[in-house]
């Protein structure tokens, strides 16, 4: 396993981390009603895909207090206490911003130290590794219903939590480029986050925005969705799109359909045949048959590689339940990192 620098803050983390949204469950939005969870886990299958990821390096957990409000922070703290992982040996992210509570705002200073306080409380640590604030919307109601911008002092509170010994190092996820651009010379971030994968490259591709905002700032990027839900891994049948379960935020992605099943699974063929004649690190290898897992994991791995080598990608974090699902997000690390002509070749591909 690879590791990597987390902008300045001296910590690394492993090139492969595994997100927990997973680990929620079937949730909901108390906004709009929207789905925002996933289909139902089993610790037991959650805790023994957590050894595979330790026992192969895997260093680094990425969380938040919405992903089942709070309970996937419960089963990655009593997961890691279950495996006697001491306290302080992981990085552990956590975010901030989608759950408001009770709260005019969910970026109110005093709202951000109480999600704080239970954040450490769920995950059985003494201090967030990485603390996120997840999206980049600062502006909305104060108690009086006027709007407020909550910029300037959500960034105070966060750097105070820091002098604190609560918060080890800041990160920023956010949608587009401007809302980046607005927080990051206030907030200081040492991580951004946002969604990359060979479908969607905006805030990775060379010369792009926010390359150009990491380059300058010193921080670096932490890849959510690298295989796009299964997606790029050519696990459903366009012929038979997939059903997702009551309270799965995967019921409104309209990229389940048919279509763009299909449109995928084509660039997929065309990957696999490069795979097997010995591109992207795989010469000399045996070809593998769609739909195996050893054809999934190199998909997988084909995936990861390409986004790890971009410029300021520090990590990419795979979402697991199992530890089928484990094993696949590692495959990755067997390889060494993707040449230059095979980054090109892909990003044409898909783009």
């Amino acid at each position: 396993m690879e590791y990597r620098a987390l902008g300045s803050s001296g910590i690394n983390v492993s090139t492969i981390g595994f997100g927990c949204w997973t680990m929620g469950g079937p949730n909901w939005s108390p906004q709009n009603g929207q789905a925002i969870g996933w289909a139902d886990v089993n610790e037991d299958e959650i805790l023994a895909a957590i050894k595979l990821g330790l026992d192969v390096g895997v260093n680094h957990w990425d969380n938040a207090d919405v992903y089942g409000n709070g309970r996937a922070e419960r089963i990655l703290g009593r997961c890691l206490k279950k495996l006697g992982i001491k306290p302080g040996s992981q990085v552990v992210a956590t975010k901030v911003g989608h759950f408001r509570g009770t709260a005019p705002h969910a970026y109110h200073p005093a709202h951000i130290r109480n999600q704080c306080e239970q954040s450490l409380r769920n995950l059985q640590v003494d201090a967030i590794d990485l603390y996120y604030f997840h999206h980049g919307s600062y502006v909305g109601e104060d108690v009086n219903g006027q709007q407020h911008d909550y910029l300037h002092e959500a960034a105070a509170t966060m750097h105070a939590l820091v002098k604190e010994g609560k918060v080890r190092a800041i990160g920023q996820s956010a949608y587009t480029n401007e809302d980046f651009e607005r927080a990051i010379p206030i907030l200081k971030p040492h991580a951004l986050q946002n969604k990359a994968n060979l479908r969607f490259q905006d805030f990775i591709k060379p010369g792009c925005k926010l390359q150009q905002l990491m380059t300058q700032h010193n921080c670096t990027f932490v890849a959510f969705g690298p295989l796009d839900q299964g997606i790029l891994l050519d696990k459903f049948d366009p012929s038979k799109p997939p059903q997702f379960g009551e309270g799965e935020y995967r019921t409104s992605r309209k990229d389940f359909a048919a279509s763009t099943l299909h449109e995928v699974r084509g660039k997929l063929a065309t990957v696999r045949d490069r795979a097997n004649a010995g591109g992207f690190g795989f010469a000399g290898q045996p070809t593998t048959t769609p739909g195996t897992a050893q054809d999934i994991e190199r998909l997988s791995s084909i995936t990861q590689r390409w986004l790890l080598a971009h410029a300021n990608v520090a990590s990419v974090i795979p979402g697991f339940r199992n530890p089928r699902q484990a094993t696949c997000n590692v495959a990755a690390a067997k390889h060494e990192p993707m040449n230059e002509a095979d980054v090109k070749w892909l990003r044409e591909l898909f783009a």
